[in-house]
């Protein structure tokens, strides 16, 4: 099968064509042949071998985590799914190998899958699961957002944090979104109030939300959650999916699960979660679409469409 591979740690430039043999199956696994597969930034992190100390590496790696595609067969012990079976999937592993989503095909523990929402295409539906179950997670879980509050989201237009917006909203909550002026029109869509970044961003909540905000989610990281905070209530929960050990915020990381994955489904197929693909490529120019994913900018999720 084609796929596209990194033999050792480094940038897009590493990336390289590969001719590998079909994904062997367990019994509870299922063989999805990869429609597209969306990029994130741990994607580059792990090319770049920044998490060489925590994640075991045998490489050649096949890289990718979310990916949407066609079931061409189950295990005896994955009833779930059968071919031709429609799915998304978030197929992180515990180690690094040949096993990702820039391939034709892959291997996917039962677990990972849920059938993908009727109403996205492919490159959509391959965007939704890592920012997703992120969004939803931070959104639902740690800050319980709920009807009636005020949540205040940093980088309310990219991957995670459109879809904590759409999210909160589906609960009841009214959302305040920072963003850059060429996003606002897409975060009125689902329901948000914008505001631009930059000095005086505290004021603009403010003006919005004279008691201050009830909670606040950080998706951009870089140090700029404290001007966002300080629109907060003094008792107001407050988290980061890009920060780690800032006082009194809690950092939420990414987990597998598979309630939440089908939540997500749910939503979509309802009408309430979109998810906004601002560039695709084929697979052979991955490593292109990785530079553009770690140049920034990007109008929406990087997407490889496969086959």
């Amino acid at each position: 099968m084609r796929a596209m591979v990194y033999r050792r740690y480094g940038g897009p430039e590493v990336l390289e064509p590969a001719e590998l043999p079909e994904p062997k199956t367990h019994v509870d696994s299922v063989l999805v042949r990869v429609r597209a597969a969306a990029l994130n930034p741990a994607d580059l992190a792990l090319q770049a071998g920044a998490l060489d100390a925590a994640v075991e590496t045998y490489f050649p790696v096949v890289p990718g985590w979310d990916i949407a595609g066609v079931v061409q067969r189950s295990g005896p012990a994955a009833p779930e799914f059968a071919a031709g079976d429609e799915v998304i999937g978030y197929v992180r592993g515990d180690v690094q190998r040949a096993h990702g989503g820039l391939a034709e095909l892959v291997s996917a523990d039962v677990r990972t899958l849920a059938r993908k929402p009727r109403t996205m295409d492919f490159a959509e539906a391959a965007g939704l699961p890592l920012a997703g179950l992120t969004a939803y997670q931070a959104v639902v879980h740690t800050l319980g957002v709920g009807a009636g509050e005020t949540l205040l989201v940093h980088g309310a237009a990219g991957g995670v944090g459109s879809l904590a917006v759409q999210i909160a909203r589906s609960r009841g909550a009214r959302v305040i979104g920072t963003a850059a002026p060429r996003d606002h029109d897409h975060l009125r869509s689902p329901g948000a109030e914008p505001v631009g970044y930059g000095a005086g961003v505290a004021d603009r909540v403010r003006a919005l939300a004279p008691q201050g905000v009830q909670t606040v989610l950080d998706t951009a990281g870089g140090g700029t959650l404290a001007a966002p905070a300080a629109a907060a209530r003094p008792d107001a929960r407050v988290a980061s999916v890009a920060e780690v050990g800032v006082p009194g915020v809690v950092a939420v990381f990414c987990r597998l699960d598979h309630a939440d994955l089908t939540a997500l489904v749910r939503l979509a197929e309802a009408g309430e979660l979109a998810v906004r693909v601002g560039a695709r490529y084929r697979l052979d120019r991955a490593a292109e679409a990785q530079r553009a994913l770690a140049a920034g900018g990007n109008a929406g999720r990087v997407v490889i469409e496969v086959c």
